[in-house]
């Protein structure tokens, strides 16, 4: 039988860490033990009560089960205009600057491949969701790392990127609020975005899919509210988290007409349609649910209270994410010497907690580790009742006379 050595630009993608860090987890569980799971990426409840009804009463029209428009059905795109409108004072020509997608990840794949071409740099934020960086490998391009996070300037960290380049890069991905890292951005850091891409003559993609899940009083802008942005960017949003609608594939991009028809040519060959039953379940979403996301936002931040009251009492500091369903915490001092892969296998065997490894989200990351927020209270209670008894018997163990040395920068 003929074997196929791995295309280049597939070689070019990492070792699935995720997989590894799963593998330990089911191991664990394999052996019976009682795992509290902060790895999840994805919220626990159900979607909002008309949205499902929605989804059932359409699945049953068979006008629904057809292959949809590549654009997506007309009154999603007119729901989401409106959405705009409400939402961060921004008029979208549903016609025109609309596009629905399968979710974030296949939107903005498509888009990698809409907007480069062989060789083409773009710069992606890092520590980040690996599609950023290696949608770009995938479209034939290449990722440039730019820092982003707690205490990091991240426009800094963007003309220093750019500054070392190799090759001019084509644009920039920026994602606030972010994940893992939870950063968010001012009006003021996305005015300064779009000066420097403006000035560089670059595209800009903006993923908004945490914007609804602020913890604090204000909420995140978008970046198509920013004077200029629209002559150059494509954000995108999705209803997963907003809305709770988990396996609905269902998100859209908006923004300037050039870049969301580019987008939506690609999606024309290469498929991604959402389910029309979904689209019309966002419409309801969209037009009916506005309340839907304030109560998730108390629910994030009443476990996020807990979250951090009964951690730092078990011994383990970091600071309240102010936005997302995240909370990025750096490995305690003990065990920062382990890295994030070890540190969590140790976490699921000494306490019976299961975390996401930092080195997941692009080297970077090393030295921390992501946790959810979709986890019951009484159950990250018992976590931090685990988490202290664990550091406990940490401390009394004697310490390594040196510890290897962290990896350096991300790169791609």
């Amino acid at each position: 039988m003929k074997t196929f050595n791995d295309p280049a630009r597939v070689k070019r993608l990492p070792l699935d860490l995720l997989a590894a860090a799963e593998r330990l987890r089911e191991a664990a569980r394999g052996r019976g033990a009682d795992l509290v799971d902060f790895s999840s990426g994805q919220p626990d409840g159900p979607a909002p009560a008309k949205v499902v009804e929605a989804l059932r009463s359409a699945a049953a029209d068979p006008k629904y089960l057809r292959h949809m428009e590549d654009r997506g059905i007309p009154e999603l795109r007119e729901a989401i205009a409106g959405w705009f409108r409400r939402r961060h004072r921004v008029e979208i020509d549903p016609e025109r600057e609309v596009v629905i997608t399968a979710g974030m990840k296949e939107g903005i794949g498509h888009a990698m491949v809409a907007l480069l071409q062989d060789g083409d740099p773009v710069l992606t934020p890092t520590p980040s969701w690996p599609t950023y960086a290696f949608a770009a490998v995938l479209a034939s391009g290449e990722s440039i790392a730019v820092e982003v996070g707690p205490g990091i300037d991240f426009m800094d960290s963007l003309v220093a990127a750019t500054e070392k380049a190799e090759r001019r890069p084509r644009g920039i991905v920026v994602n606030f609020p972010a994940n893992p890292s939870a950063a968010v951005a001012s009006s003021e850091l996305l005015q300064k975005v779009v000066r420097f891409a403006e000035a560089r003559d670059l595209f800009v993609v903006s993923d908004l899919a945490y914007g609804d899940l602020f913890l604090g009083e204000e909420a995140p802008p978008s970046m198509l509210s920013v004077p200029g942005a629209r002559e150059r960017t494509i954000e995108f949003v999705s209803l997963t988290v907003s809305y709770n609608m988990v396996g609905y594939r269902i998100g859209f991009a908006a923004g300037n007409h050039a870049l969301v028809s580019a987008l939506t040519r690609v999606k024309s060959y290469l498929g991604g349609r959402s389910f029309g039953a979904s689209q019309v379940a966002a419409k309801v979403a969209l037009t009916e649910c506005d309340d839907f996301p304030a109560v998730l936002r108390e629910k994030y931040r009443r476990r996020r209270d807990v979250f951090v009251q009964h951690f730092a009492a078990a011994g383990w500091h970091f600071a309240p994410p102010a936005a997302t369903m995240f909370a990025w915490a750096a490995i305690p001092d003990p065990l920062r010497h382990l890295g994030s892969i070890e540190f969590t296998r140790r976490l699921i065997e000494g306490a019976g907690v299961f975390v996401s490894p930092g080195v997941l989200f692009g080297s970077s990351g090393e030295g921390h580790v992501r946790l959810s927020l979709s986890v019951e209270e009484d159950r990250i209670r018992l976590a931090g009742e685990r988490i202290a008894a664990f550091l406990a018997r940490v401390a009394a163990e004697p310490r390594p006379s040196h510890a290897p040395a962290q990896r350096g920068g991300e790169r791609s």
